[in-house]
């Protein structure tokens, strides 16, 4: 017979860690590049120190003169917060009764939820990486009979549940959307709010939380890992806006900027659409034939010269990312866990409704320690 126990079991023990390696490997390719690891963690905080440039005791000299003086190498100190991520998935107690005589029937109930709860999961964690850790989704343009349109649309999809600001101030909390129309470039939400243009979206309960991602080292910002960019130019990455066509000899450019100036080896390419069709077109063009390859994780993507070529919808219209996958991790309290009670439960009933919920955790944030080895080009079209 089915039970809530046979149910914690069933979670804990054969669940748990599918979940952690479809999350960890096969929620995005970019995140299966990157090493997770729970080195330099103190507390709550991520301490990473961090060597740039060479150990200066290095001389020639004269058969009997002096040797060359000491020179140790110079290191920063990267400092980030962890961040909290969650995800809950929610039975009822009349669905897990019903299933109560069929341990089939229960395996299918926590499949469907499971699934729903890894899709979710996914999306988020990829949209994350691309992001800047504001948790910003997108901005409202015009609103017009119910129709909200906005500035862009890969990072949401329907089913989110969001809260809308302007500026600092919350104007509504906890809309879900239910459509999108993504002819026009708008959304529609469960129930009213008062919104106006430039308002933002942003992930519910997520504003200024997420992890750190790409959008941080490449954003115009003041400071980066606690250190101020003005002050160290290692912590800039190389930036070239308005490409225009794509070619092998505008991407090549940037690969050998990355190796001479910061010997940095670009394993990872990520566009968006636009882009992987205007690289398309200049092959189509000359007649050449498209490289494909195969990541871990099942992936198949393009390739240029050997580095893998990845459309991924979290990034930005035009714009492609030149990246040195070795120099990233994912630093981590523990891996993917469920939250328990004191007395090691998982499965929690919901105060006054007959359903249980178990909350899926992680503790972590991503740290580049070669912010100078990164590479965005901006502003591609096809020729």
């Amino acid at each position: 017979m089915v039970t809530i126990q046979n149910a914690e079991n069933a979670l804990k023990t054969v669940y748990l860690g599918a979940i952690t390696e479809l999350l960890n490997t096969k929620a995005n390719p970019l995140l299966a590049k990157i090493e997770q690891t729970s080195a330099d963690v103190w507390g709550k905080e991520i301490r990473r120190a961090v060597a740039y440039g060479i150990t200066g005791g290095i001389g020639a000299g004269d058969e009997d003169g002096d040797l060359p003086s000491a020179g140790g190498r110079n290191y920063l100190q990267f400092v980030g917060t962890l961040k909290n991520l969650f995800g809950q998935i929610e039975i009822s107690d009349k669905a897990i009764r019903a299933s109560a005589d069929g341990r089939g029937a229960f395996t299918d109930l926590l499949d469907q939820e499971l699934q729903s709860l890894l899709d979710a999961s996914r999306f988020n964690l990829g949209r994350m990486l691309y992001g800047t850790g504001d948790g910003l989704l997108c901005v409202i343009m015009s609103l017009s009979n119910n129709r909200i349109s906005v500035n862009k649309l890969g990072n949401i999809i329907e089913g989110m549940t969001v809260d809308v600001y302007n500026g600092n101030t919350p104007k509504a909390q906890k809309l879900r959307i239910t459509s999108i129309n993504r002819i026009n470039n708008s959304i529609t939400f469960d129930g009213e709010a008062t919104l106006a243009e430039g308002d933002s979206i942003y992930v519910q309960g997520s504003r200024g939380k997420e992890i750190t991602g790409l959008g941080a080292i490449f954003e115009d910002n003041a400071t980066l890992y606690g250190l101020k960019k003005a002050d160290y130019p290692c912590l800039k990455p190389y930036i070239k806006n308005s490409i225009g066509a794509i070619d092998d000899i505008v991407i090549q450019r940037a690969i050998d900027s990355l190796e001479n100036n910061a010997n940095s080896q670009v394993d990872f390419i990520a566009c968006a659409a636009d882009v992987k069709y205007a690289y398309q077109d200049y092959l189509g063009q000359y007649k050449r034939n498209v490289d494909i390859m195969e990541l871990e994780g099942g992936y198949k993507t393009l390739s240029f010269n050997g580095i893998p070529l990845v459309y991924e919808r979290f990034v930005d219209d035009g714009v492609m990312y030149l990246l040195n996958t070795k120099s990233f991790k994912l630093h981590q309290l523990c891996d993917w866990r469920f939250l328990e009670t004191e007395n090691g439960k998982i499965l929690r009933q919901n105060q006054g409704k007959a359903t249980y919920t178990a909350t899926l955790v992680k503790y972590c944030d991503l740290m580049c320690d070669k912010p100078n080895g990164q590479a965005r080009l901006t502003g591609i079209k096809a020729a």
